[in-house]
């Protein structure tokens, strides 16, 4: 293909006012919070800002209740913990479709269900019944006739990916390929349906400063990435992420499935350590991505797939555990009131700047020319997963020194990193190793859930962990 080398800006203003067969703009209503408007109130809030999709992830009678005649359309969730009684039941299929749907609809506007969350990343191991739920929910639907109005689907993580870097490389983790991504690739295909998925440039960002200008991940004017792999020319991170998707599904032969942005956000605070998360990069992101979706066009690999995209989240939630940035998404307050102000219609588009400071910092560390910054600020690590078992970790420490590539010369009898002679210790070095030389790249920190990714040092006697090959 050839690469996109039209002026980025110039794009974008000729673009602006073109509304046909562009992408729509939704945003997802958590509610782990102990001070939200009331639902009623939060319907009114989301006409108000011209806001007329929304995803839950539940069905909160209440909920669905005060969107009945809004002209809102609604995505709701059957939770992870529903997924086994979904998949061994078809009556608790039919109840459940008959009490959260049937229920309410058409006056409550369900346009699609989405079957768990991020089941793959769920440590209570439930990806078996994915798809067996998927299908017990359709059929439910079908009972009822309500399968050609609504949609299922399963929002999966990008850590659902072997390969995301670069784009053209994308590729599922083969664990999951057969008993998982070819079936329900292939109900979405008979059922009409679409892939969806939750992408988060935040996190490469966050875990990359010094490769990943700040620019490209902002939507701001920025030179591009050039693709190796296919030639394409990449002017966000969004976009590159999104593109590993459809490459992923592309080389197992879905490439006619639509694909549907089910979370994408940036935090408007975090811990120290979680670099980037600010008021100003979240009010740059979320308003870049709606201009950026709202003006049409897809990706540089499906040019025609116009996207819907619903933005995360609604509120920021209090009550959400994990490090600050978790309860600082939001686009409100509970009061109701904007963190930041950024448009959600194209005539909102009209009068909309990003206005970055003037103050410096939206560069790479190091320009972005390649190499791992020796800082531990924004530094991630891998480390083996002690609960895995020995036999996972073992066949996982064979990988990563064998085929993987892995530099396990100091993990030798006599060398540094020798003691303390575990499996565990010698696992982790192992896995770091492998992870820095794939450039920390989504998924390359995995080895089929013996390990993970840390942003200490991790301390093994006196080893000392690689940031960078």
């Amino acid at each position: 293909m050839v690469p996109i080398l039209a002026s980025f800006s110039l794009l974008l203003i000729s673009a602006l006012f073109i509304v046909a067969d562009c992408g729509s703009i939704g945003v997802n209503y958590g509610r782990i919070a102990n001070n939200l408007p009331s639902a009623t109130k939060v319907v009114e809030l989301l006409k108000s800002h011209g806001l007329n999709r929304v995803k839950v992830y539940d069905t909160d009678p209440a909920v669905l209740h005060a969107l009945s005649g809004s002209g809102i359309k609604v995505t709701v969730d059957l939770p992870n913990e529903q997924l086994f009684a979904a998949a061994k039941s078809t009556s608790f299929a039919n109840s459940w479709v008959q009490r959260n749907v049937a229920a309410y609809y058409p006056h409550t506007e369900i346009e699609a269900i989405a079957v768990g969350n991020e089941v793959f990343v769920d440590p209570h191991n439930t990806t078996k019944f994915l798809v067996p739920a998927m299908k017990n929910i359709h059929q439910a639907l079908v009972k009822s006739n309500l399968h050609s109005d609504i949609k299922i689907s399963s929002p999966i993580a990008l850590s659902a990916l072997q390969n995301s870097y670069p784009s053209s490389a994308g590729s599922f983790r083969p664990e999951l390929i057969e008993p998982v991504f070819k079936p329900m690739l292939n109900f979405l295909r008979q059922t009409g349906s679409f892939l969806m998925v939750n992408a988060y440039p935040f996190f490469a960002y966050e875990s990359n400063t010094d490769v990943i200008s700040l620019d490209y991940a902002l939507f701001r004017e920025n030179p591009g990435v050039v693709d190796a792999g296919n030639g394409l020319r990449y002017f966000s991170l969004f976009d590159a992420q999104i593109d590993a998707v459809f490459a992923a599904m592309s080389a197992l032969k879905y490439d006619d499935i639509r694909l549907v942005v089910t979370e994408t956000g940036w935090p408007s605070k975090g811990d120290e350590n979680e670099i980037g998360a600010s008021v100003e990069n979240a009010a740059a992101y979320n308003g870049n991505l709606v201009r950026r979706i709202l003006t049409g066009g897809g990706t540089p690999l499906r040019p025609k797939a116009d996207l819907t995209v619903y933005l995360f989240a609604l509120f920021n939630e209090n009550n959400k555990v994990g490090p600050t940035s978790e309860r600082n998404y939001g686009l409100f307050y509970p009061t109701e009131e904007k963190v930041y102000d950024i448009p959600f219609t194209v005539e909102g588009l009209k009068n909309y700047h990003d206005r970055r400071s003037p103050v410096a910092g939206n560069q790479p560390v190091n320009g972005g020319k390649g190499g791992v910054s020796k800082s531990t600020t924004g530094n991630t690590w891998c480390v083996a997963n002690g609960e895995a078992g020995k036999e996972k970790l073992q066949a996982a420490l064979d990988f990563a020194c064998g085929e993987g590539g892995a530099d396990c010369h100091p993990i030798q009898p006599g060398a540094t990193c020798y003691d303390p002679n575990t499996l565990e210790a010698h696992a982790s070095f192992a896995f770091n190793s492998y992870y820095q030389k794939n450039g920390r790249h989504m998924g390359t920190c995995y080895f089929g859930g013996a390990a993970y990714v840390v942003t200490q040092p991790p301390k093994y006697g006196d080893c000392e962990f690689p940031t960078g090959y």
